[in-house]
């Protein structure tokens, strides 16, 4: 049985120590020496409180005797009442130093272990494949382990110290409640029972509703998102959606208000009925120690120290419960963190960095693929070869598996069958970074990096982002350099809204940068648009690929496009249709063969008639 879900006992309490070793190394890697201050301060937090209680009995009596006597006993006496106010006074200012510096450390460790967290977290991003972000599923492990679990391990190793500690106190306290009566060590472990079983059950019926509803809190995220940002403004006002998605996100508020209340009402109300029997079990030993005064069994100082032992003893099994029921809602929690680190993604990477056959260019042999879930194939049994220098243009409706193809060629997609080489090499052996140095490509959705202009552009080649040349140099390629003078500071520009002093672009300048950005990786041997010119006018587009032909004379391109004034400019073309390729040939031997190439063609050269 999973003991994250057990209702047993027992297994809820072997379960607080499932992951606080793995909190422990992780607070360790990120400050040792804060760690062994917080551990040393806990264990003198552990040890004084009974000391200063023992030393508050023993003021009382020398206080009380000192009514009783005369002369130089009482004189001894009172001198005696004076060294334990000193000696309990120094032991409040050390307990005091002792928890000061640990609410210190605790806030350093909680400022840096969240960067250290989130930084596990977005260096596991980076070695996920593009599916994982596309999965449902698995984004929800992602969400969930960003949410908390950045604070989750040092609260479960402050528990875990919070635990020791009492545990110390208690066997203290322990010690001085066995010479009263071992009845009283009993009654003192027993009384906080009841209310650690209730809030076992209640932390991790919690946690599992957070769980279930980490797809509901995304939706929410993604509505706060459409609603509050700049590229769904425009839309939202003129659809008038405003009402409708204010609406869905109160309702799942709604939904998640409706249970959490139920919770808290029933952890509150069986939290004050269980609370009231640990009440109930300190004054039972009030009135026994009291009496037991009365009796003359033990001195007024005695029973003052009693009564105080086990009120500090009773607040140690209360807040020892409450640390172990708090570190079984952690282990909870970080099992998400553990669940997304320790996710297993097969080996991306070969070790080749060059083909056997470097003018063999690009091979597909008999290539499918399907996406998670799909009976559809998104590709199937495609076979191309492209060979060196040669240029490519793929045309297909929507859905027809052109971008696809793009993706798996960089690697970002694994083929469910078949095999693509590169230079002779299939594309497993090669090395990633390598393969993709080789490769320079802008998608129809690319990004709008808010960075200033030359850095929007030298990320295309981020080993030559600082030089300027080779920025200026792509920015002509791309034609950007046209209107980038004329930004105020030109490729100092910071670009977008997000920042102070942004500046936001039209649509067609963004696409000029973008296919600047896929010009500067100018030692690539393959280049690739992706509908690179679907915002430019068409002056523009015929300027752009002058320069494409002239930057690919000796390498591969691929183009994927609607405009076939661009299409009919490649070497080589084909149709996809239905994930399978329909028609292939040149520009000529595609008219000649009159299929759904020539159709399309002369439709769209119908429209400019």
């Amino acid at each position: 049985m999973d003991t994250q879900t057990s209702s047993n006992p027992v297994s809820k309490f072997i379960s607080v120590f499932r992951y606080s070793s793995v909190a422990i190394g992780i607070v360790w890697d990120t400050s040792a020496a804060l760690t062994v201050v917080m551990a040393a301060t806990t264990l003198v937090s552990g040890i004084l409180p009974a000391a200063i209680a023992s030393v508050g009995g023993l003021f009382v009596d020398a206080v009380a005797s000192a009514f009783q006597e005369t002369g130089a006993s009482a004189q001894q006496l009172r001198s005696e009442a004076l060294y334990y106010v000193f000696l309990e006074a120094g032991l409040v200012v050390l307990i005091t130093a002792a928890q000061r510096i640990n609410t210190v450390c605790q806030s350093i460790l909680r400022v840096l272990l969240g960067n250290k967290i989130n930084v596990m977290i977005l260096e596991k991003a980076l070695t996920l494949e593009l599916a994982h972000f596309e999965d449902s599923e698995f984004y929800d492990k992602l969400v969930r382990a960003r949410r908390e679990a950045s604070s989750r391990p040092l609260s479960l190793v402050i528990k875990t110290f919070d635990l020791f500690r009492d545990n110390i106190l208690l066997v203290t306290i322990g010690i001085w409640l066995y010479q009263f009566s071992p009845y009283a060590v009993l009654l003192l472990g027993l009384a906080g029972v009841p209310a650690f079983l209730a809030e076992a059950k209640f932390s991790g019926e919690a946690f599992r509703i957070h769980r279930r509803r980490s797809a509901e809190r995304r939706m929410q995220i993604y509505l706060e998102m459409v609603l509050t940002r700049e590229d769904g403004v425009k839309e939202i006002k003129l659809l008038q959606l405003g009402k409708l998605f204010v609406q869905r996100y109160v309702d799942i508020f709604k939904n998640i208000y409706k249970e959490d209340k139920s919770l808290v009402l029933r952890r509150g109300f069986w939290g004050y009925v269980l609370g009231l029997l640990a009440s109930a079990a300190f004054y039972f030993a009030y009135g026994w120690v009291g009496f037991a005064a009365i009796a003359g069994t033990i001195t007024i100082g005695q029973m003052t120290m009693y009564i105080a032992q086990f009120r500090l003893g009773q607040n140690a099994v209360t807040s020892s419960l409450t640390a172990v029921n708090g570190m079984y809602e952690d282990n909870l929690y970080l099992s998400n963190l553990s669940e997304y680190l320790a996710h297993k993604v097969p080996e991306q990477t070969g070790s080749k960095t060059r083909g056997p056959d470097p003018a063999d260019g690009i091979r597909f042999e008999n290539v499918s693929f399907h996406y998670p879930g799909s009976e559809n194939p998104a590709l199937h049994n495609i076979t191309l070869h492209i060979h060196s220098g040669e240029s490519l243009a793929i045309v297909g409706e929507n859905g027809s598996g052109k971008t696809t193809l793009i993706k798996l060629l960089t690697r970002l997609y694994v083929p469910t069958g078949g095999n693509i080489f590169l230079e002779g090499l299939e594309l497993s052996a090669w090395d990633i970074d390598t393969l993709r140095q080789k490769i320079g490509v802008i998608f129809q959705d690319f990004s709008r990096y808010q960075l200033i202009v030359g850095e929007n552009i030298g990320i295309g080649d981020v080993k030559n982002i600082h030089h300027d040349e080779y920025v200026a140099e792509a920015a002509r390629k791309g034609m950007a350099d046209v209107f980038v003078k004329d930004l105020p500071a030109a490729y100092k520009t910071q670009l977008g809204t997000w920042f102070k002093d942004g500046k936001e672009l039209s649509g067609g300048q963004w696409q000029k940068i973008a296919l600047s950005r896929a010009f500067m990786r100018s030692q690539a041997d393959i280049l690739i648009l992706d509908e690179p010119t679907a915002a430019i006018d068409a002056k523009a587009e015929a300027e752009i690929f002058e320069h494409f032909r002239e930057l690919t004379a000796n390498k591969i391109s691929i183009i994927i496009s609607h405009r076939f004034s661009t299409v009919r400019r490649a070497d080589y073309i084909i149709v996809l249709d239905q994930a399978e390729i329909l028609e292939r040939g040149t520009h000529k031997e595609l008219l000649h063969l009159d299929g759904q190439y020539a159709t399309l063609f002369k439709l769209q050269a119908k429209g400019y008639q």
